[in-house]
């Protein structure tokens, strides 16, 4: 059975290039475009992985991060942020918060994404 893959993400244009990536290897996709919608999808859905934007309308990552510490039912489900700036406190924070790993959309690069949701998964690559 396919893994199943959340991307939360409000940028159109990535949201649709890592959900493209990832079909073509196999993986189920969910989407959605902010936190408050996203935090829901992730209590529907309960993925295998999630791909989550910061800065976000509505909810923030961050937030939604702490919304998941806060449910047992989906804190362990492992996290890879999607930051805009890489900044090291924004990424501390992110940690600290329970991110496996992250993306920093101005050095994007589709196959490094792949590589990074098969480690958190423990597929071979």
């Amino acid at each position: 059975m396919a893994k199943k893959i959340l991307i939360i993400e409000d940028e159109e244009i990535l949201l649709d290039l890592l959900k493209d990536k990832l079909e073509d290897f196999g993986y189920e996709v969910y989407s959605a475009k902010d936190g408050e919608e996203g935090l829901k999808a992730i209590r529907d859905i309960v993925p295998d992985l999630i791909l989550l934007d910061i800065i976000m309308p509505k909810m923030s990552g961050f937030e939604v991060m702490e919304a998941m510490q806060k449910d047992p039912s989906i804190k362990d489900i492992p996290v890879i942020i999607i930051s805009n700036s890489g900044q090291p406190v924004e990424l501390d924070k992110a940690k600290q918060l329970g991110a496996k790993d992250w993306l920093i959309k101005t050095e994007f690069d589709p196959a490094e994404v792949i590589q990074k949701v098969k480690a958190i998964l423990g597929e071979p690559e």
